[in-house]
C-alpha cells in the first residue's frame, strides 16, 4: 500500500505561511524552509513587544509629567510623592493627557499635590 500523506493540507499551510511572508527580503520570501523560520521569528517579535510596547508607553508618559511638572517649578519624584501622600489617585496616563492638553488643569492638579 502506497504512503499517504495529505499533500492538499500540506500545500495549504505552506501557502498561508508564504503569503505571510510577502514583502520580505530575499529567500525570506520565497523559499519555504526559510520563509517558516522569519514566519515564526516575526510572531515571536510581535509577542514580545507586546508586552514591551506598555513599558514604552509608561517612559512617554513619565517624560510628559516631568516636562510638564519642572515648568511648574517642581520634578516628577517630588510630585508623585505628593499625590500619592495627598491620597490623590490619577494615573500617569491621565496625567500625561492633563500635561499636554490642558496644561491648565495639569496646574491645578499640581498646586492640589503641593497643598498651595
Amino acid at each position: 500500500m502506497p504512503r499517504s500523506v495529505n499533500a492538499v493540507a500540506s500545500r495549504e499551510r505552506r501557502r498561508r505561511v508564504l503569503k505571510h511572508t510577502k514583502g520580505y527580503f530575499g529567500r525570506r520570501k520565497n523559499v519555504w524552509t526559510v520563509a517558516k523560520n522569519a514566519y515564526e521569528k516575526g510572531l515571536q517579535y510581535a509577542y514580545r513587544d507586546r508586552k514591551k510596547k506598555k513599558s514604552n508607553f509608561r517612559a512617554l508618559w513619565i517624560q510628559r509629567i516631568n516636562a510638564a511638572a519642572r515648568l511648574e517649578g517642581v520634578s516628577y519624584s517630588q510630585l508623585m510623592g505628593q499625590l500619592h501622600k495627598q491620597n490623590i489617585e490619577i494615573n500617569r496616563k491621565v496625567l500625561a493627557d492633563l500635561a499636554m492638553n490642558h496644561p491648565e488643569a495639569f496646574k491645578a492638579v499640581v498646586k492640589k499635590a503641593m497643598g498651595k
